[in-house]
C-alpha cells in the first residue's frame, strides 16, 4: 500500500488526530427542530449516506494506487455501494460466522497480510457558510479500522468498530465540491478485542454524516439528573465542555411540556450549571418520564431528554427509585436478515415493539454499544438497558497454556486499547436515562485492564453500576471484583443462583447476563428460572439469550428462500447452527419461546384456589404503575365448548399488590361438572407498541369432577358382537367387525392395516418408537442416543399369542424388545391390543428399560396416515407446540387445526409440533375419516408432513420434503426441550428416564361427521 503507515498493527496507536470522545447529539437552530429528533431539520448537519464509489481488494497490498489523491479518476469506473453496508451483504469479501474462534491466526498485535480492504471514494458540496464555521465528520460506526482523506490531504484513522469516530475536517474543506477518500481494512489489533459471537462484518456499516459548529460551541455535555433520598427534589447538573467562550442558555421542559426552570450562563472551557426541580416525575421502564433540555448557545439548540432515577444495591438488593426491581431482559445483537449489521430505524422500532408486546423490560447490547438512536429509543419506550463495551476476546481462550483467558487482560500492553473502548461508550452513552448498568464487555478473562476499565467508569460515572461476568469465580481470573456493582453469571442453574441468593456472605445482587439458550425448539427451563429468581430478593433478573436468529437470507437455484448460517458459504472456522439460538426468526416472526417468555415474566399473576366459587386474586408484579391501564376478561368451557363469560375493569391493585375479584357465573357449576376457566388480562387503550385489547397475560383454572367422563364416542348403539370374525392365515390375523377391520402380523407383532367402511387408515405397520428429530438443545444427549441406536431401533418380537375375550373381542399379546446393533436391547416388555366390537382397540403396554440405557427422547407409537390426512382436532393445549416444561404459553382447549399447522419452523429442521398434556385426539381426511386417540392419561400428540427421520436428516427448511402421508405420534411421555445447547443439561424431572414404562391408549377407525 502506498503512502499510510501500519497503524493497524501499531497497539499503541488507537488513532491519529480522531476528536476526543463526546456525548451523542447534535445541533439544530430552534427548539421545534430540535424537537421533531430529525437530523435531516438541522441546517447544521449533513448525510453523507448514499452511493459511494468502492473497490474491494482481496489484500491490502493490492492497494497500489493513491486513490485519495485528488487528481485520481479512476475511481469513476468503479462499483458504486451504497453507505452505509456491509461488504458481505454486498457480494464481496466472505460470509463468515464464528463464535469463540478468532477467524485469523491468534498472533497479537498482527493479522495476516493478506488484510481485505475496501476503498471509498465520495464527493460531496460544501456551501460557503459552513466554511465560517468548524466542518467536523462523525462515523457512527466502521468495521474493523480505517484511514480518511479529504482533498487528497491525510485526516485521520480509527479503530475501534462500534463506537464513534468524529474528526475536525476544517482544515481541508472548501466551498463548493469536495472528495472525502476511506480505506478501510478488515483486520487490525483491535480485531483480537472484536471476537464477538456475529457474523464477522466490515464496511462503513452505520451512518456517516458532516456537522457544522460554531467556531466556539459547546463541545460535549454531560447531564447529571440527581435526587434526593426521598425523591421529592430533583436537581439537574449539566457539566459543559466548549471550545471557547459561549453564552449558554438552559431551558427545562417538564413532561407535560410545562416550563420547569432555566437559567443564562456564560462559560468557557469546563463549566456547571444547577436546575433544581420540586416534586420531579421519575423515569423508569413503565413510565419513562423525560424531561426536555435545552441548551441555547451560539446559533446551535441541543436538546437532551433526560430522566430522574436512582439506581443503587442497598441489603444486597438491586434497586430503582429506591423499590426492588427484576431486570427482565433479552440479549439483542445488531442484525438484519439481508443488510447484517447495518440496522434501519424502522427494523429498531419492530424489535422494541415486539419486547414490549412480550412483556420485556430490559435489553443487554450484546456485545458492543448499539447504534445512539436506538438508546434514544428504549428512553422513550422504557427500556432498562446494560449498556456493553465493544470487547470481547472469546478466542483466546482456545490459544492454549495457563490461564489463557486472561492473556489480554492482564497485559498492560493492552490497558489503554481496554480502557479506550470503555471511555468512548461512556462518554457516547452518558446521557440516557435507560442506561443502568455499565458492562466491561463480554467472554475477555478478568484481569488489571479490566480493573481500570471499571475504575475509570465509577470515576466519571457514578450514577450507574458497573457489570462484568468474566470476573465470576470459576473463571480463576484475578480476585479483585471490588469495582464491580453486581456479581454476574451465564447458564447458572437454577440450583446454582438459589444457593448464590441464601448465602449471606453474597453482599451483592446476582444478575444472569445469559440464561435460558433460546436455539431451536426452546427454551424449556424459564419457569424454572423465574420461580426462583421471584423468590429471592438478591436475585435481580436476567437476559435469555438471545432475542433474533442470526440467518443470513439466500434462495436455493430453484428460487425458495431460507435463512443460511456458518459453514454455508464455506466459511473456516465456523460454528454452524449456533447464531440461529433466538426468540424471534431472523424475519422477526416470533418463536414459541418468546411466547413462552411473556407468559413468565408477566407483571399480572393471577391465581385461582377454587373455580365453582369465581373468586379469583390479582397480584400486581409491576414494581411501578397500579393495574388502572388493565381489565380482566374471563371464560367457562366444559369440554372445550364456551359455557359462560364474562369481564371486569379496570382492574385497581397497586404496584406489589393483591386484589380479589369475584366472577358472577350465570349458574352456578355442578359439584360433579369438570370446566376449565380462562383469565386474560388486556389494556383497554392504545399504546405505540399495542392496540387496545393487547393482552399482557392469562392464566387457566381447572374444576375437576370426581367422575370419571366417558369418551366422546358414547355407547354403540346396538350390539354387534356377532360380526366379530378373527382368522390367522400364513402368520397375518385378520379382524373383521361390523364395518371395520384389522390387519396384524403376528411376526412384526403389530397391527398392519385399519380399515372402516373399507377406507384405509395407515399405509404401513404401527411401531413403537422412542426416537425424536434432536433439537438444538439436545446435541450433547443426541450423541449417547445415537450410539445407543434411538435412532434405529428394531422391534424383536419373542412371542404372540391371540385369543378371543368373552366379549367377542380379540385379544393379542406380544412379547417384544427394542433395540439396535452392537448394543443389548434398549428395553423388553410386553403389549396387549384389544379388538373390541366397537371398531376400537385398546393397546397395553408395560416394558422395562436398560438400567445403563440414557434416558428416552420418548416412549409411544408411530402411524403413517394416507395421502389427504389434513385435520387434526384434539382436546388439550394449543393453539401450538407444548412440551413438559415448555408450556406456559399454551391454553387448554379444543383445538381444530390442518396438519401443516401443527408444525413450527425452525431454521435447521428438529422436534416439532408435540403437543403435550392432550385427551383425546382426532387424525382425519378434510371430510372426517380418519382415527381417533384416547388414553386414561394424557399424552404427547404429533401429526406431522414430515417423519422424524425427515426432520433429523435436513439441515435446512428447502431441504425437508412436506410428504402427502401424515406421521402421527401418540406418546405416553416425551422428554423436555431444556436449553442445554449452551447451558444446564436438561433438568432429570423434565427427562424420560423411568425404568419401567406402562401405558395404555385406544385407537378408533371413524367417520367424525356422523
Amino acid at each position: 500500500m502506498v503512502g499510510i503507515e501500519r497503524y493497524w498493527e501499531l497497539l499503541d496507536c488507537l488513532h491519529v488526530n480522531r476528536e476526543p470522545a463526546r456525548a451523542s447529539f447534535l445541533p439544530y437552530a430552534s427548539a421545534a427542530a430540535a424537537k421533531s429528533g430529525k437530523r435531516g431539520r438541522s441546517p447544521y448537519y449533513q448525510t453523507l449516506n448514499g452511493a459511494w464509489k468502492f473497490r474491494y481488494h482481496s489484500s491490502v497490498s493490492e492497494v497500489k494506487d493513491a486513490f485519495y489523491e485528488g487528481a485520481y479518476t479512476e475511481h469513476e469506473s468503479w462499483d458504486s455501494l451504497i453507505v452505509p453496508s456491509c461488504w458481505q451483504t454486498n457480494g464481496y469479501d466472505q460470509l463468515h460466522y464464528t463464535n469463540v474462534n478468532y477467524p485469523i491466526p491468534y498472533d497479537p498485535p498482527f493479522v495476516p497480510d493478506d488484510n481485505p480492504a475496501g476503498a471509498y471514494v465520495r464527493e460531496f458540496n460544501l456551501s460557503s457558510d459552513w466554511l465560517e464555521k468548524r466542518t467536523h465528520i462523525v462515523f457512527e460506526g466502521v468495521n474493523a479500522c480505517f484511514y480518511l482523506w479529504v482533498n487528497g490531504a491525510f485526516v485521520g484513522y480509527s479503530q475501534g468498530s462500534r463506537i464513534p469516530a468524529e474528526f475536525d475536517l476544517s482544515p481541508y474543506v472548501k466551498a463548493g465540491r469536495n472528495r472525502l477518500a476511506v480505506l478501510v481494512l478488515k483486520w487490525c489489533d483491535g480485531t483480537y478485542l472484536e471476537d464477538q459471537d456475529l457474523w464477522r462484518y466490515t464496511g462503513i456499516y452505520r451512518d456517516v454524516y458532516l456537522v457544522s459548529r460554531e467556531q466556539s460551541h459547546v463541545r460535549d455535555v454531560f447531564v447529571k439528573p440527581e435526587l434526593s433520598d426521598d425523591f421529592t427534589q430533583g436537581t439537574v447538573r449539566v457539566e459543559l465542555d466548549t471550545t471557547g467562550e459561549v453564552d449558554v442558555r438552559t431551558e427545562l421542559y417538564a413532561p407535560n411540556g410545562s416550563l420547569a426552570g432555566g437559567n443564562d450562563t456564560m462559560l468557557k472551557g469546563h463549566g456547571m450549571i444547577e436546575l433544581n426541580v420540586e416534586l420531579p416525575q421519575l423515569w423508569n421502564a413503565e413510565q419513562p418520564k423525560l424531561y426536555d433540555l435545552y441548551l441555547h448557545a451560539g446559533g446551535e439548540v441541543l436538546l437532551f431528554r433526560i430522566g430522574f432515577r436512582k439506581v443503587e444495591v442497598r441489603d444486597g438488593v438491586f434497586r430503582v427509585n429506591g423499590r426492588a426491581v427484576k431486570l427482565k431482559g433479552v440479549n439483542r445483537h445488531d442484525s438484519h436478515p439481508t443488510l447484517g449489521q447495518t440496522i434501519p430505524l424502522n427494523h429498531m422500532i419492530q424489535d422494541l415493539n415486539l419486547m414490549k408486546q412480550h412483556n420485556v423490560n430490559t435489553i443487554r447490547t450484546s456485545h458492543y454499544p448499539n447504534d445512539p438512536r436506538f438508546l434514544d429509543l428504549c428512553d422513550e419506550y422504557g427500556f432498562y438497558v446494560v449498556d456493553e463495551a465493544d470487547l470481547e476476546c472469546h478466542g483466546v481462550n482456545n490459544t492454549g497454556g495457563e490461564g489463557a483467558f486472561h492473556k489480554l487482560a492482564i497485559d498492560p500492553a493492552w490497558k489503554e486499547a481496554f480502557v479506550d473502548r470503555a471511555v468512548r461508550m461512556v462518554e457516547r452513552d452518558k446521557n440516557h436515562a435507560s442506561i443502568l448498568l455499565w458492562s466491561l464487555g463480554n467472554e475477555s478473562g478478568y484481569g488489571p485492564n479490566h480493573i481500570a476499565m471499571a475504575e475509570w467508569i465509577q470515576e466519571r460515572d457514578d450514577s450507574r453500576l458497573v457489570h462484568y461476568e468474566g470476573a465470576a469465580p470459576h473463571y480463576k481470573g484475578d480476585t479483585n471484583v471490588d469495582a464491580l456493582d453486581v456479581e454476574s453469571r451465564m447458564y447458572a442453574s437454577t440450583a446454582d443462583i438459589e444457593a448464590y441468593a441464601l448465602d449471606d456472605n453474597n453482599a451483592k445482587p446476582l444478575f444472569l447476563c445469559e440464561y435460558s439458550h433460546a436455539m431451536g425448539n426452546g427454551p424449556g427451563d424459564l419457569q424454572d428460572y423465574w420461580n426462583v429468581i421471584y423468590a429471592q430478593p438478591k436475585l435481580m433478573g436476567g437476559c435469555v439469550w438471545e432475542w433474533c436468529d442470526h440467518g443470513i437470507e439466500v434462495k436455493t437455484p430453484a428460487g425458495v428462500p431460507y435463512y443460511a448460517y456458518g459453514g454455508d458459504f464455506g466459511d473456516k472456522p465456523n460454528d454452524g447452527n449456533f447464531c440461529i439460538d433466538g426468540l424471534v426468526s431472523p424475519d422477526r416472526k416470533p418463536h414459541v419461546g418468546l411466547m413462552e417468555l411473556k407468559q413468565v415474566i408477566a407483571p399480572v399473576l393471577m391465581a385461582s384456589e377454587d373455580v365453582r366459587s369465581g373468586i379469583v386474586t390479582i397480584t400486581n408484579r409491576y414494581d411501578f404503575i397500579d393495574l388502572s391501564h388493565l381489565s380482566l376478561r374471563w371464560k367457562l368451557e366444559r369440554g372445550g365448548e364456551l359455557v359462560d363469560q364474562g369481564a371486569t375493569g379496570p382492574l385497581e391493585a397497586a404496584a406489589g399488590e393483591t386484589q380479589t375479584v369475584a366472577l358472577t357465573y350465570r349458574e352456578p357449576i355442578a359439584a360433579g361438572d369438570s370446566c376449565v376457566l380462562t383469565l386474560s388480562v388486556w389494556q383497554h387503550l392504545e399504546t405505540r407498541y399495542a392496540a387496545p385489547g393487547h393482552e399482557i397475560a392469562f392464566a387457566q383454572f381447572e374444576a375437576i369432577s370426581a367422575e370419571a367422563s366417558g369418551t366422546e364416542a358414547g355407547d354403540v348403539a346396538q350390539s354387534r358382537t356377532e360380526f366379530m370374525e378373527a382368522a390367522e392365515t400364513e402368520g397375518m390375523l385378520q379382524i373383521n367387525g361390523f364395518d371395520f377391520a384389522y390387519e396384524f402380523d403376528l411376526g412384526k407383532g403389530t397391527v398392519t392395516g385399519i380399515w372402516r367402511h373399507g377406507v384405509g387408515m395407515i399405509d404401513e405397520p404401527v411401531r413403537f418408537n422412542l426416537w425424536r428429530a434432536p433439537t438444538d438443545n439436545d446435541m450433547y444427549i443426541r450423541k449417547e442416543w445415537e450410539r445407543e441406536g434411538y435412532s434405529r431401533a428394531e422391534m424383536k418380537v419373542y412371542g404372540v399369542s391371540w385369543d378371543r375375550g368373552s366379549d367377542a373381542s380379540v385379544i393379542v399379546t406380544v412379547d417384544f424388545s427394542l433395540g439396535s446393533y452392537i448394543r443389548s436391547p434398549i428395553l423388553r416388555g410386553k403389549s396387549e391390543w384389544t379388538f373390541l366390537p366397537s371398531g376400537e382397540v385398546k393397546l397395553a403396554v408395560a416394558v422395562d428399560v436398560r438400567e445403563d440405557a440414557p434416558y428416552l427422547p420418548r416412549f409411544g407409537i408411530s402411524l403413517v396416515m394416507p395421502k389427504g390426512t389434513e385435520e387434526v382436532e384434539y382436546y388439550g393445549y394449543g393453539p401450538h407446540e407444548s412440551y413438559v416444561d415448555k408450556r406456559a404459553s399454551v391454553r387448554k382447549g379444543r383445538y381444530l387445526l390442518g396438519v401443516d399447522e401443527m408444525a413450527r419452523t425452525y431454521v435447521m429442521p428438529q422436534e416439532t409440533g408435540s403437543r403435550y398434556g392432550t385427551e383425546w385426539a382426532i387424525v382425519t381426511s378434510e371430510l372426517g375419516m380418519g382415527l381417533r386417540f384416547d388414553a386414561p392419561e394424557p399424552f404427547s400428540f404429533q401429526a406431522l408432513h414430515s417423519s422424524a427421520a425427515d426432520l433429523t436428516a435436513a439441515m435446512h427448511t428447502p431441504e425437508l420434503a412436506r410428504r402427502d402421508q401424515t406421521f402421527v405420534n401418540i406418546d405416553y411421555k416425551m422428554s423436555g426441550v431444556g436449553s442445554g445447547s449452551c447451558g444446564p443439561q436438561l433438568s432429570e424431572k423434565y427427562r424420560l428416564s423411568e425404568k419401567r414404562l406402562q401405558f395404555e391408549l385406544s385407537l378408533n377407525p371413524i367417520f367424525k361427521e356422523e
